[in-house]
């Protein structure tokens, strides 16, 4: 089971983020889908990831997210990853800086019958703020 749900996730995050193919999301994620720690203004359930997906692509057109690592137990796959991208358009109210980003952070994924049931991601919002120039980097 823990493969089967890893290979869930690659394809999840080679296929809808990386090729920006959110159609396929419909074969991987459950339609009530819940996301336990949402984006602002994120909606629940399988339509409302795609939104929030559809805006970041729109925001980072270059948009390349990478598993720097992957753990699976049970109906849980831990990925912790980076991605990156440059801020071509409106993101969370913040209009394009032009800037690159390489943010890093872990999600874990539960599946349920193969496919994915809720996820709760972190990211380094702090460190892509200073890196977008929102937020001043500190000193050194």
């Amino acid at each position: 089971m823990s493969n089967a749900n890893k290979e869930v996730i690659g394809a999840f995050i080679e296929e809808v983020i990386n090729q920006r193919r959110l159609e396929r999301a419909n074969d991987l994620v459950k339609e009530d889908f819940i996301e336990l720690d949402p984006l602002p203004g994120q909606q629940q359930g399988r339509e409302g990831l795609k939104a929030v997906l559809h805006q970041m692509q729109t925001a980072f057109p270059d948009m390349r997210w990478v598993v720097d690592e992957m753990v699976a137990e049970g109906d849980k796959v831990v990925s912790r990853f980076h991605w990156t991208g440059t801020h071509k358009d409106n993101f969370l109210g913040i209009p394009a800086t032009g800037r690159s980003v390489k943010v890093n952070g872990v999600v874990i994924d539960r599946l349920e019958s193969g496919k994915m049931a809720d996820s709760r991601i972190l990211m380094n919002s702090m460190g892509m703020m200073q890196q977008l120039g929102v937020i001043p980097s500190p000193a050194g």
